[in-house]
């Protein structure tokens, strides 16, 4: 006889995955085609039958902590597929929404960055910051907020100090870091006993090191976006997302090597255009502007799929990004200095904004999807 489970739905949880665009959870009858269709899901427990199927009944507890949720890459072939129009793959896009706000610490945030009413506040924080150092730091004698340099050529750091941006950038940084390491540990821990629950697994414990050799193994797979690729209905996506992923690791190497420049080699800027560090910096921001445009490009020709505000946020900081970078550079080249500076001060609210809402946003599937991934390599499940 069939063991008995005991239902206690999660009203509050179907609320949320609506709210964050699952919202035609309900339409699934259960017909498992998704499962079918879909080319990336494992042949033993596969998805996202069992997940449409958790999310219905508000199983909040089969789905957060769920590693499968994240090996999804919301290629579209499930929802085209489904004779109901349930959309699965919007769905577990809504739960994985969930999982991040769920691990972020604190949750508060989490929920605010999900909420584009909360979108002012979240942008006057950055700024507020900024305003309010700078001047108390020139009261008190040390001018790294200048609002009328002056001098034949001027560049950002004339108006604001390195040092201010330094200051306020790396303790960011280092707290979105903590959050994410706070995060995963619990994660990890959910989706271990998620696994060991549903027969994915058949190791008690977890090595670290074999863990870390899957990581490694993976990583090739990420930065190809082999399974992208795979997809049939949305594999155009490959080019935006992997302009976007190499044009961030581009900025993020450049950024590393000015501030190892200036604070380790004292080599002040601005730094000449025949610098091959300013060529990676110029192609890696045109490469996160282009594909940005693509991402934008593709959310908009999907008149079925779901784009919540998650989705929008994720394409609105790109661009802004991208192209607040690169207009610092050709205004301050252009000679337009003041109209620089003020395009740089919104460049430095979105690198804040990149940095300290990271774990808090869809960004975080860089992080969650990458640790999913590397789990179901080290389960050896197939």
């Amino acid at each position: 006889m069939a063991d008995s489970y005991m239902v206690d739905p999660d009203v509050g949880f179907i609320e949320e995955v609506s709210r964050l665009g699952g919202a035609d959870v309900k339409k699934c009858f259960q017909c498992a085609t998704c499962s079918v269709a879909c080319p990336i899901s494992p042949d033993t427990k596969p998805f996202p039958r069992k997940e449409m199927i958790a999310a219905s009944w508000g199983l909040k507890d089969r789905l957060i902590g769920n590693g499968d949720v994240w090996l999804c890459h919301n290629c579209g072939d499930c929802s085209t597929l489904c004779p109901r129009g349930a959309q699965p793959g919007d769905v577990l896009a809504a739960i994985r929404a969930a999982t991040v706000i769920e691990y972020a610490t604190p949750k508060s945030l989490a929920k605010m960055v999900s909420d584009p009413k909360k979108l002012p506040i979240l942008l006057a924080i950055p700024a507020a910051i900024f305003l309010v150092l700078g001047m108390l730091l020139k009261i008190v004698g040390i001018d790294w907020l200048n609002l009328n340099p002056t001098g034949d050529h001027l560049w950002q750091a004339d108006y604001i100090s390195n040092y201010l941006v330094d200051i306020i950038m790396i303790p960011t940084f280092l707290g979105a870091v903590t959050v994410f390491a706070l995060g995963l540990k619990r994660f990890f821990v959910d989706m271990h006993a998620n696994a060991l629950a549903e027969g994915k697994t058949d190791k008690e414990k977890v090595d670290p090191a074999e863990f870390v050799q899957a990581l490694i193994k993976i990583v090739p797979t990420i930065m190809t976006h082999r399974k992208f690729n795979e997809c049939g209905e949305n594999n155009e996506r490959t080019t935006a997302h992997m302009m976007v992923l190499f044009g961030f690791i581009g900025l993020f190497v450049v950024t590393n090597c000015f501030f190892a420049a200036e604070w380790v080699f004292h080599i002040e800027g601005p730094y000449q255009q025949i610098n091959p560090i300013k060529w990676l910096g110029n192609v890696a921001g045109i490469s996160l502007v282009l594909g940005g445009l693509l991402l934008l490009k593709n959310r908009l020709a999907k008149k079925d799929q779901i784009s919540s505000y998650w989705d929008w946020y994720l394409v609105g900081l790109v661009l802004t990004l991208g192209v607040t970078g690169m207009l610092t550079e050709m205004l301050r080249l252009g000679g337009m200095y003041d109209l620089s500076a003020f395009i740089y001060f919104i460049h430095l609210l979105s690198v804040w904004v990149l940095f300290a809402y990271t774990p808090f946003s869809k960004l975080a599937h860089i992080v969650y999807r990458t640790v999913a991934m590397a789990y179901q390599e080290y389960s050896g499940r197939k």
